[in-house]
């Protein structure tokens, strides 16, 4: 038995939005490239639950970005997470979800947790003097919000050089101007219904950010940034190889993955990947893991892949599966897509799932076991997240292995739905929340 130390000297700042959508991920990459450039070995990391954005931050880096939530993983998971980047890098990027105060689990709870310095990224693009005001705003709105937490640099998105910018970085007395990102062709990230496209679908322009680059002073960046305040040293839980076999699906319908979870699997097991899209036949294996994605973007390729035909065989001879969202609507009996097609999936649940206009469900989730299941015994709690635009429509004698205590569920008051040895649900769960440790221990 071992215990994985990690160092907690990793120097770090957070880049806040003031809402969503003002070029947090861009400005991240940028201020990413432009320390590159200045020599030193950045690492990067995202507040929240967000699969996509750390996919962006992996493609500029060559590096896992690291997810730090404290509802998924608790303050001292976001510590120890935010830690193992010590061995990657001499300074840590942290991009935040949505406005630095938004939410009960926040930006702002993330840099608390921490202690790491802010800086504000404010959309500059219809602004001067005025992109200073919001930004000392924020810096003074910390205390009434009951947060301890410094707001010590702006950078300004979608900003022009001369006269804009020195009118904005004239007027912040008070805060560290660090530079700006401009409006450039090859820095806009489309986006589809779950939010961005993944790094490798649509990477940022190589020139465009080396060109965004020039506008972040990184000296004033490394100047800001400082050591997280930790009570002790943080390290992993004990982890015992267990010898458990996990079929992890990995393609473009099954992506949603935390780096850590995934090394965490790897760690006390063996991975072996296989990809549901190409038909690949389930490994051998003690357990099939099926994580979220866009099974819809491939449900025709599915639906007549001989890999869910291979699952359903196997689950109902008693193998282990676990599925999450996108393994939900995959391990059900249909999936009906946006342009109302119904195509045939495993067949393993008694729930059919079609996606819808909007979104259903999103939101950090609490569910409390009802009984023994893969990722939990009776009576205790996981948390996870959930985002997804689709609706689930379970048979009235469905089997659900959670009650909700946060969040939506597959239908409002139940989670996990159960046949055979297999566990699915709308939720996403992190390695912090103790769900993959238990399901490797029980399988």
């Amino acid at each position: 038995m071992t215990t994985d130390a990690v160092p907690s000297d990793l120097p770090g700042v957070v880049l806040a939005g003031t809402a969503s959508g003002v070029g947090k991920t861009v400005a991240t990459l940028a201020v990413c490239r432009a320390l590159e450039r200045a020599g030193h070995d950045p690492v990067a990391a995202k507040a929240g639950p967000d699969f996509i954005d750390p996919s962006h931050h992996a493609a500029v880096l060559g590096r896992p970005s690291r997810t730090l939530d404290p509802w998924l993983a608790g303050e001292s998971g976001v510590r120890r997470a935010y830690a193992r980047g010590a061995d990657e890098g001499d300074v840590c990027v942290v991009e935040g979800m949505m406005g630095l105060y938004d939410g009960d689990v926040s930006t702002a709870a993330v840099a608390e947790a921490l202690d790491l310095p802010v800086i504000l990224v404010a959309d500059a693009a219809g602004g001067m003097e005025s992109v200073a005001a919001t930004a000392l705003g924020f810096q003074q709105y910390a205390e009434r919000a009951g947060y301890d937490v410094d707001v010590l640099g702006l950078l300004a998105a979608r900003a022009h050089g001369g006269r804009h910018e020195r009118g904005i970085r004239d007027a912040v007395e008070g805060l560290r101007y660090v530079g700006r990102t401009p409006s450039l062709d090859g820095l806009e990230i489309p986006d589809r219904h779950l939010g961005l496209h993944f790094g490798d679908e649509s990477p940022v322009d190589d020139e465009a950010l080396d060109s965004a680059a020039r506008g972040i002073d990184a000296e004033a960046i490394v100047d800001l940034a400082r050591r997280p305040r930790l009570d002790t040293q943080p390290s992993l839980r004990a982890a015992d190889e267990t010898g458990v076999r996990v079929a992890l699906a990995a393609d473009d319908a099954f992506r949603f993955i935390y780096p850590s979870t995934r090394e965490r699997l790897a760690a006390r097991g063996t991975v072996e990947l296989f990809s549901p899209v190409a038909g690949d036949p389930v490994p051998e294996c003690d357990v099939v893991y099926l994580p979220g994605g866009y099974p819809e973007r491939h449900a025709a390729a599915l639906a007549d892949s001989a890999t869910l035909d291979d699952l359903a065989d196997r689950a109902a001879d008693g193998l282990a599966v676990f599925g999450e969202c996108g393994g939900l609507m995959a391990l059900g009996e249909s999936l009906t897509t946006a342009d109302d097609v119904e195509h045939e999936m495993a067949g393993v649940l008694p729930v059919d799932t079609r996606m819808t206009d909007g979104p259903v469900a999103l939101d950090h989730v609490g569910v409390r076991a009802r009984e023994d299941c893969l990722i939990a015994p009776a009576g205790e709690t996981r948390r996870g997240h959930e985002f997804h635009y689709s609706s689930a429509t379970a048979a009235p004698d469905a089997r659900f292995a959670f009650e909700m205590v946060r969040g939506a569920g597959v239908d409002g008051a139940n989670e996990g739905l159960c046949e055979y040895n297999t566990l699915a649900t709308y939720a996403h769960f992190h390695v912090g929340s103790g769900a993959f440790d238990y399901l490797l221990e029980t399988v």
